[in-house]
C-alpha cells in the first residue's frame, strides 16, 4: 500500500441546498440519520458534544444523536437561525500535541431555510492529516467519500464537496466560485446527468439521489500539479454539461 505524502493542508466535507422549508422534527430526523451514518466511519465519531466556554463544560454537554434529542435542542432559541435551525458539535477529542484540539472533528448544520438566498448546509471538519494519526486515518479517499455519501443520504442536498482549504483558496481567492469541484464532488440528480469522465476519476451513484465523483484514490493535494489539472479538467466537463450553476455563498459557510 502506497504511503500518503506528508500534508499540511486542511480538508472539509460540505453539502449545500436552498429553498427547502422543513420543520424542527424533519431537521431532527435528518440530523439523526447523518450522525448514524457517519458513526461507523471512525471510532472517534461515536460520541458528540455541544461547544461551550470551557473544555470541562463542553465535555459535560454530551449529545445523544437521536431525533428526539435533536428536536429538543433545535427548538431552543439559541439554535434558531432566521426561519431555520442550526447546531454545532464536536467529537470531544483533545490532546496536548500540536494543539489541544488537533485530533478533534467539528461538524455543524443549518436546516429548514425556505429562502433561496439563505443556504442550508452541513459541514464536517476532520483533523488535518499533518497534525497526527487521526487526520492521517480519516482524510483518505475511502473515508471522506463515505462522509459525503452519508451527508447526501441524510440531507438530500443540491451539491457537495470534499476539498482542501488550500486548493479552494488558491483556485477561487474570492471564495465565490460558480460551484466547487473538489477531491470528491456530489451532484444531485436535480442538476442533471453526469457525463462519462476520464480515468482515474470514479463515478458512483448515491441511491436514486445523485452522483459522487472522486478525482483520485490518493489524497488530493494542491501541491500536486496533476491533481490540480485534473480538477480543472473535470470542472470544465461538468460545466459544459450544465451541471454547475451559480452560487451566492462562500464554500465553507
Amino acid at each position: 500500500m502506497t504511503k500518503e505524502p506528508p500534508v499540511t493542508e486542511k480538508y472539509y466535507a460540505g453539502v449545500y441546498w436552498r429553498g427547502r422549508k422543513e420543520s424542527v422534527a424533519e431537521c431532527a430526523r435528518r440530523a439523526e440519520r447523518y450522525f448514524r451514518l457517519v458513526a461507523p466511519l471512525d471510532s472517534t465519531w461515536a460520541h458528540w458534544f455541544r461547544k461551550a466556554d470551557t473544555l470541562e463544560k463542553s465535555l459535560a454537554s454530551r449529545v445523544v444523536p437521536t431525533a428526539s434529542a435533536f428536536e429538543e435542542l433545535l427548538a431552543r432559541k439559541e439554535h434558531r437561525l432566521l426561519d431555520g435551525y442550526m447546531l454545532s458539535l464536536w467529537n470531544g477529542e483533545h490532546s496536548g500535541a500540536v494543539s489541544q484540539f488537533s485530533d478533534a472533528t467539528m461538524t455543524n448544520f443549518s436546516c429548514g431555510h425556505a429562502s433561496r438566498f439563505t443556504p442550508n448546509v452541513c459541514i464536517l471538519n476532520p483533523p488535518a492529516p499533518g497534525d497526527g494519526p487521526a487526520g492521517e486515518r480519516i482524510v483518505s479517499a475511502s473515508t471522506m467519500t463515505q462522509v459525503l455519501r452519508a451527508m447526501a443520504l441524510a440531507w438530500d442536498p443540491d451539491r457537495g464537496v470534499v476539498i482542501s482549504e488550500s486548493y479552494r483558496d488558491q483556485t477561487w481567492p474570492d471564495k465565490l466560485p460558480p460551484a466547487l469541484v473538489g477531491w470528491v464532488t456530489y451532484l444531485s440528480r436535480r442538476r442533471g446527468t453526469v457525463p462519462p469522465l476520464p480515468a482515474p476519476v470514479r463515478v458512483e451513484p448515491v441511491e436514486d439521489l445523485g452522483t459522487l465523483i472522486t478525482l483520485t484514490p490518493e489524497r488530493f493535494t494542491v501541491d500536486n500539479p496533476a491533481h490540480v489539472e485534473l480538477a480543472h479538467h473535470i470542472r470544465q466537463i461538468l460545466d459544459q454539461a450544465g451541471l454547475l450553476g451559480p452560487e451566492q455563498f462562500t464554500a465553507s459557510d
